[in-house]
């Protein structure tokens, strides 16, 4: 795969993971195993096997520099080098984004989190949002537990998406906005004009109604497994469809 070269990747892998307490106390979420890796591996090849080389990690709290012990410069998954950014505190995904500003500078960025498994190759998705002259990109997923994520809204006549909204009491639909976006340079003044969400966050799904409101999103639905690797229930999901997997190539 041929490296791109107006995009960058970041994966924001900051938090204190509380969920999964007490495996946490120990060390940072994202470095906990699934199955023969550290969990940040499975976000960082699928940056990767889409062409993307540039990457910088954000993440924070106690356990930050652990990262730089396991990952290294990037050697394991291919990589001459990656780059780590810190936050401070917990402000939310958008917050956490706003660190990779003068990492991004004038390219576009390819994010996602850093505990989140995409059986999936996003590689030509990723590559025709390197020719379009911007806005953002959002990948869905059908699930059975929407009220957990951000659901995307469809307008009743044509399919195009109407709303997202954030952890909804009734969903709208099934799909829920996977822990995988792109978006063009302005994402960095659209964070800096958000307010907090009443969790006391910059939230992510607030960005993204920002480029529907434009007419600048655009949505890709993936067939393939996803996982958000937050609770024990799918930590234990993960390993077992990655030793399935495992076992069925070799």
């Amino acid at each position: 795969m041929e490296n791109l070269q107006n995009i960058t990747g970041v994966v924001l892998a900051g938090g204190l993971g509380s969920r999964l307490d007490p495996l946490t106390r120990a060390t940072n979420k994202h470095l906990l195993p699934v199955f023969g890796e550290p969990m940040v591996y499975h976000p960082i090849r699928t940056l990767v096997n889409a062409g993307i080389k540039d990457i910088l990690i954000v993440t924070g709290g106690p356990h930050a520099g652990d990262f730089i012990k396991v990952l290294r410069n990037g050697e394991d998954l291919g990589l001459d080098r990656l780059n780590y950014a810190y936050q401070e505190g917990e402000g939310g995904i958008a917050h956490a984004l706003a660190m990779a500003q003068s990492f991004v500078g004038s390219n576009k960025c390819v994010v996602v989190l850093g505990d989140n498994l995409i059986f999936e190759d996003v590689s030509q998705a990723v590559n025709q949002f390197s020719f379009e002259n911007g806005g953002a990109h959002i990948f869905t997923k059908e699930v059975s537990d929407p009220e957990r994520f951000g659901v995307v809204e469809y307008a009743p006549v044509g399919n195009s998406i109407q709303d997202i909204l954030e952890k909804p009491a009734i969903p709208p639909s099934n799909d829920a906005v996977i822990g995988l976006y792109m978006y063009d340079n302005t994402i960095f003044n659209k964070i800096n004009s958000l307010s907090p969400s009443e969790r006391g966050e910059l939230e992510i799904t607030d960005i993204n109604r920002m480029y529907l409101k434009e007419g600048t999103l655009t949505s890709h639905k993936i067939n393939g497994a996803w996982l958000d690797c937050g609770t024990p229930q799918s930590l234990a999901e993960a390993n077992a469809i990655v030793l399935e997997d495992y076992k069925n190539t070799h």
